[in-house]
């Protein structure tokens, strides 16, 4: 198995260095050695391969490296406001669009249409309704002849099945940014909650 992990670890993610080392110069805290930081982020990702390997590898890589700044940030307990905003905002795409980068959002576009087809059925159609269509939810309520509270508990188990479902693929969510960056922020239409 190691060697299969090592040819892996090469294959899939040492071709990320470069684009990597640009993120962790650009990110990390004064004082902190580049190097230092990308051999610690290798070790990382080669031991959390070595569990399951991540389906989508660039969005894993970088989001290791994002928790990476995050858990130094806290553990120096001196972060600014800016350092930590900067992190909690940071758009991992921010390279120019690639071809594996409009692949990889296919991908991740399909299995996220794969984690909706697997919700509940009521539960499904309110996440539809409420993130898909745009409607708000007092809207979807009176569509469904459903209370008001039990579309905003379909929307939060819906929200965290679907990203539990994409995380077990290998796709890092932040479930704030789920429905802005995938979804739209309330649908096409807009909407009031």
């Amino acid at each position: 198995m190691s060697a299969d992990l090592d040819d892996w670890f090469v294959r899939e993610v040492l071709p990320l260095e470069a684009a990597l080392t640009r993120f962790l110069r650009r990110h990390r805290q004064a004082g902190d050695d580049v190097a230092d930081l990308l051999q610690e982020v290798y070790v990382r990702l080669y031991e959390s391969a070595a569990r399951r390997r991540p389906d989508l590898v660039q969005p894993f890589v970088f989001a290791t490296a994002r928790h990476l700044l995050i858990d130094l940030a806290r553990r120096a307990q001196i972060v600014s406001i800016e350092a930590y905003a900067d992190l909690e905002t940071l758009d991992l795409s921010s390279d120019d669009l690639t071809p594996e980068r409009h692949a990889s959002g296919h991908q991740e576009l399909r299995l996220l249409q794969a984690a909706l087809d697997q919700l509940p059925l009521r539960c499904g159609e309110v996440v539809r309704l409420r993130k898909i269509d745009g409607m708000s939810q007092r809207e979807v309520a009176q569509h469904m002849g459903i209370a008001e509270d039990t579309v905003e508990k379909q929307i939060a188990k819906g929200m965290r099945a679907l990203a539990d479902a994409l995380l077990l693929k290998g796709v890092v969510v932040n479930m704030s940014k789920l429905a802005t960056k995938i979804l739209g922020k309330n649908g096409p239409q807009g909407g009031s909650t």
